[in-house]
């Protein structure tokens, strides 16, 4: 039988997010524990499994904390996911409408506008400056403003984004 796995390698195989949410649920107390396996979908001789960020990301909504620092690592660790684009999407969707910890709005803050100075902004990078703008942008306004490449229109575009929403009134 032919199984076609979307999820990740390493540590975004299914295993090892089931492993670290089973290990976060444990040290934020969540009870009771989300079942977040994915089964397979057979059809004759082959099997599809889906990505289990998107049970993560239905744990999040329902305010998983456990989940919710999964989706925090997904954003932060920046690396190439199957289908990673609609999973960062939806994540940062759904940590906009979450509780986060001080420390994870941090992290992310961190992630999100180090990728603007970096002028890596991908298609999905819409919903992380609307994340950001949630969040706020703490001491980071003196570093976007000397350290943006204003020639770049697709960094000016979110830069004044956060100009507009976010910059702080003297």
């Amino acid at each position: 039988m032919q199984i076609i796995d979307y999820n990740g390698t390493g540590r975004w195989s299914q295993a090892a997010v089931l492993e670290r949410y089973a290990a976060y649920a444990r040290q934020m107390q969540v009870m009771p524990l989300r079942d977040l396996r994915v089964e397979p979908l057979v059809q004759g001789e082959r099997s599809w499994i889906d990505p289990v960020m998107h049970n993560v990301i239905a744990g999040i909504e329902a305010g998983d904390r456990a989940c919710i620092e999964i989706g925090v690592e997904c954003i932060v660790e920046n690396q190439w996911l199957r289908f990673g684009r609609t999973i960062k999407s939806s994540t940062a969707r759904s940590l906009r409408r979450s509780e986060l910890t001080p420390e994870q709005a941090n992290r992310l803050r961190c992630q999100i506008l180090q990728m603007l100075l970096d002028e890596h902004i991908p298609g999905h990078y819409r919903d992380y400056a609307r994340l950001v703008r949630k969040i706020g942008l703490a001491d980071w306004w003196p570093r976007l403003e000397s350290g943006v490449n204003r020639d770049n229109p697709h960094v000016m575009r979110f830069f004044d984004y956060f100009e507009t929403y976010l910059r702080p009134t003297e």
